[in-house]
């Protein structure tokens, strides 16, 4: 008896990377680098506030030991920078984050935030749960997700728990665990120059170099759009290192008590107003978004002033005393 003869499909295999995915409206992220102005002039949090609107915002503060006192801290905050819509996040323990009590705290949201505290609080509490979903729903709904100190080490795959500080040891205690992952491809640090966190940073990096660095000041905050750009708020600044090109490294055949080397490490340092390319990984100066924003606008309302306001740009940057009109006119 002859076997059944198998039919084989001619049809190509469609790649992996071709294959069509759901698409989602990404929402917004803020995320700080600990230590906001919370009393006095409060730059990060009115920025967050004018990003939120009169959504309805959560304030999650399951990272923490002292979540009510944190609670009545920004409460007081928001209130006073007019967010009337607020509630507050707080449990204890996975069973607590699947509770109605939990769930209606994040009812209706447009937004979440998330204090400082343990980032591990968060993700072992708040992973695979019905909250969990909950909050990433919301972000695929277009709203916003801000998370302060530990709040902001979650928000990448890969987060940073516990690292030396200053100069950093190939055998150096560090230590990493998986985030909440609103943001590819990047590993976040807070309390970057006041923590000396430089070190564990390259540390990380060299662990696995496609991974972009991001250290961020206190009282300061990148403000991600679609995944793709963010900008930088506040006071402080925005460290980024790119390992990517890096050419050698000897993270993974020296004694532990080597100190680490890395070369071809490309750094930028950002201020308020700057911009960043994640896609890219090139930064733009917020000098030049700020004179385009001011074109742009203006030229689009009275396009007969454009002639005029392109030559006092010109004028900037033509030698003293050079005229504009030709020799020969």
């Amino acid at each position: 008896m002859k076997p059944p003869k198998v039919r084989v499909s001619r049809e190509k295999p469609t790649p992996y990377r071709t294959q069509k995915t759901p698409q989602f409206e990404i929402g917004t992220l803020m995320i700080i680098g600990g230590h906001e102005d919370r009393k006095g002039s409060m730059r990060v949090l009115e920025e967050l506030a004018r990003l939120i609107g009169d959504r309805k915002l959560c304030v999650t503060t399951i990272a923490s030991r002292v979540g009510e006192e944190l609670w009545q801290e920004y409460f007081h905050a928001f209130t006073r920078l007019g967010l009337k819509n607020i509630s507050h996040l707080n449990f204890r323990g996975r069973h607590e984050a699947n509770s109605e009590a939990s769930l209606g705290a994040l009812e209706g949201a447009g937004a979440v935030f998330f204090t400082g505290g343990d980032q591990l609080r968060i993700t072992s509490d708040l992973g695979g749960t019905l909250a969990e979903m909950k909050i990433r729903k919301i972000f695929h709904e277009g709203g916003i997700v801000a998370g302060t100190s530990a709040g902001a080490s979650v928000m990448s795959n890969t987060m940073l728990i516990a690292g030396n500080e200053g100069s950093f040891r190939v055998g150096g205690g560090l230590r990493m665990a998986p985030g909440l992952g609103f943001l590819d491809d990047v590993i976040i640090d807070q309390h970057f120059m006041e923590r000396g966190r430089w070190g564990r940073l390259l540390g990380a990096l060299a662990h696995n170099p496609k991974y972009l660095g991001i250290g961020i000041d206190e009282n300061t905050a990148i403000i991600v759009e679609k995944r793709e750009t963010f900008r930088v708020v506040g006071s402080g600044c925005v460290y980024i290192a790119d390992a990517r090109e890096s050419d050698d490294s000897n993270i993974s055949d020296s004694d532990d008590n080597s100190a680490l080397s890395l070369f071809n490490l490309k750094n930028h340092l950002l201020s308020a107003g700057d911009h960043f390319n994640l896609l890219t990984r090139i930064p733009t100066s917020g000098r030049t978004s700020l004179r385009e924003a001011k074109i742009i606008p203006e030229a689009i309302k009275k396009p007969a002033a454009l002639k005029k306001i392109l030559r006092a740009e010109v004028r900037k940057i033509l030698p003293r005393g050079k005229s504009l009109r030709p020799k020969n006119a």
